[in-house]
């Protein structure tokens, strides 16, 4: 039995499943509970910042839980749908996580990796992890695509216009960010999903 962790645990429960293995993140869960469940079964703390790094993941995790063949094909099969992407031209692109305060992403980050893999450069370059902006900053940093992100922060139809008087006449996008930060298996929609924003913005013209 295997339990991957969010940032609310409750350790108790996890002892009451009395899992073979459980499958933490630095960067979403709590160091303390995770120590405490350490105690009484096997961690496995993973941290990701880049798309090899996710595939070296689901590749690590088929080997630990006896399913290495699969996930050396997912793996595979994700790594080789980034391949065919096509070398369009580069584009500055802000990606939006969070409202009030407005937060990007640094370029550490998988989100930032699986933007230039997709012919996105990151406006916020050389910031590193979640940044915040003031509203002053967006037109300073020339995005030539601004992404509203659906999570965590759930960005909907009514933020487009907030977000577009900051920008004027640069795209404003809803995007899922589901293949964009879930490195597991939701990773291969991300190639997809990348496709999808360039012919949207060739749609606009």
């Amino acid at each position: 039995q295997i339990i991957g962790g969010t940032k609310n645990v409750r350790v108790d429960r996890v002892r009451q499943l009395a899992p073979d293995l459980v499958i933490a993140n630095k960067e979403e869960n709590v160091r303390e509970q995770v120590e405490a469940i350490a105690a009484f079964a096997p961690v496995w703390v993973t941290d990701v910042a880049d798309v090899d790094g996710a595939l070296a993941m689901i590749r690590d995790v088929g080997a630990a839980t006896g399913r290495w063949p699969a996930a050396d094909q997912l793996a595979q099969d994700i790594g080789d749908d980034f391949d065919t992407l096509s070398e369009a031209p580069l584009l500055r692109a802000l990606y939006l996580i969070w409202r009030d305060p407005w937060m990007t992403v640094g370029d550490d980050t998988i989100i930032a990796d699986v933007l230039r893999r997709g012919g996105f450069t990151n406006a916020a370059e050389g910031r590193t992890r979640y940044p915040s902006l003031s509203d002053d900053e967006f037109a300073a940093l020339a995005p030539d695509v601004v992404l509203l992100s659906s999570e965590p922060y759930p960005f909907q139809d009514k933020h487009l216009d907030e977000v577009q008087a900051l920008v004027p006449g640069v795209p404003v996008l809803l995007v899922d960010g589901e293949p964009f930060s879930w490195y597991g298996p939701r990773l291969a929609h991300a190639p997809a999903a990348l496709r999808d924003i360039r012919q949207r913005l060739a749609s606009r013209g």
